[in-house]
């Protein structure tokens, strides 16, 4: 039977980085929940995620940017808290999980732009608009396409906001490709070094030979995103085409390679159904979080306190539905990386 799990779970799952920071003893413990610790803690029962937390609010991260780092961080307190229980019952001798946790943090900071890195891509002209923040695909060869595609006139204005989700999509492939490769050859070359190899330096090279076929289902999944694209830029939107989200649509195109029977692959299309409903829910808060973000700075300038509450008010409450949201969609990512299928989840 076609791999069908390995594609889904090389294409969906948040890959990891390998160089960065390191955490002291304390910064690494969860506190408690009640303790004094805990209540001082903040928003994360991680002390270190609570300081890339107020990192990113000094930096002025835009409202959306700030909910989806707060989803990031969720899924990233939830496996520090599983894997301190695993720890303790010692089942990562090998350090093996927690250096992908470490990995997996390096990702996010490197994700939000908080890794001191000078970013070089703000210089490119050919972006557009997302939110109050500028975006750029920061591939040639997505921003000779989207150049095309924008003055093609085949687009209304929710088709290209539409295909732009495409175009990111495609760059979050390219980058974790990249991180992907980037943390191989990294591997590969401590591996090189080393002059008695143990049975513990088999086990991973067994893991560094899986990751060469992860590589592989990820360049074929890129492929396949620039074959589409280019597809789409140039001919328009099918009218008749069954999914418009991203990640669905690479989903279903994987499903129909497999060698699944017509009921298998009908129970499949609802189960898309509905995540891509969940997805699109995101999208919607998401952007009526923006919208109050803005409506917010305007009242705060007229001094108009009544006023003033109640768009604080509304912004509180579509603040914390998007990160309940995000968190949901982000837990489906994983889960359907894992599984090969959607959770059954409202």
């Amino acid at each position: 039977m076609f791999p069908l799990w390995g594609l889904l779970s090389s294409s969906l799952l948040l890959l990891v980085l390998v160089h960065g920071g390191k955490y002291s003893k304390e910064l690494n413990e969860a506190a408690a929940p009640g303790s004094p610790k805990h209540q001082e803690s903040g928003e994360f029962r991680v002390v270190k995620l609570n300081q890339i937390w107020e990192k990113a609010q000094r930096l002025h991260l835009s409202a959306v940017k700030l909910a989806e780092l707060h989803s990031d961080l969720k899924i990233q307190e939830k496996d520090e808290l599983s894997w301190k229980k695993l720890k303790a019952d010692g089942l990562d001798e090998d350090g093996e999980k927690e250096a992908k946790l470490r990995r997996n943090l390096h990702v996010i900071i490197a994700k939000y732009r908080m890794d001191g890195k000078k970013d070089s891509q703000l210089t490119d002209t050919n972006y557009i608009k997302d939110g109050s923040e500028s975006d750029v695909l920061e591939d040639p060869r997505l921003e000779k396409l989207w150049s095309k595609a924008k003055s093609s006139g085949k687009f209304s204005d929710e088709e290209l906001d539409k295909l732009w989700r495409e175009f990111k999509h495609q760059r979050e492939k390219v980058h974790d490709y990249n991180i992907l490769l980037e943390t191989v050859s990294r591997k590969e070359d401590i591996h090189k070094n080393l002059i008695n190899p143990s049975d513990d330096d088999q086990i991973k090279e067994e893991i560094l030979h899986s990751k060469h076929w992860e590589l592989k289902d990820k360049m074929r999944s890129i492929n396949h995103g620039f074959e589409r694209l280019r597809k789409v830029s140039h001919q328009g939107y099918d009218t008749n085409s069954e999914f418009e989200e991203p990640r669905v649509i690479d989903l279903w195109d994987m499903a129909k390679l497999a060698n699944f029977t017509e009921r298998e692959l009908e129970s499949f299309r609802e189960e898309l159904k509905h995540f891509e409903a969940k997805i699109e829910k995101h999208h919607h808060y998401q952007k009526q979080l923006e919208i109050s973000h803005q409506k917010l700075k305007h009242v705060e300038g007229t001094g108009d306190k009544d006023h003033l509450s109640r768009n604080k008010e509304k912004y509180a409450m579509l603040e914390e539905k998007t990160k309940e949201l995000g968190y949901k969609v982000r837990r489906s990512v994983r889960w359907t990386g894992k599984s090969g299928r959607p959770p059954r989840e409202a």
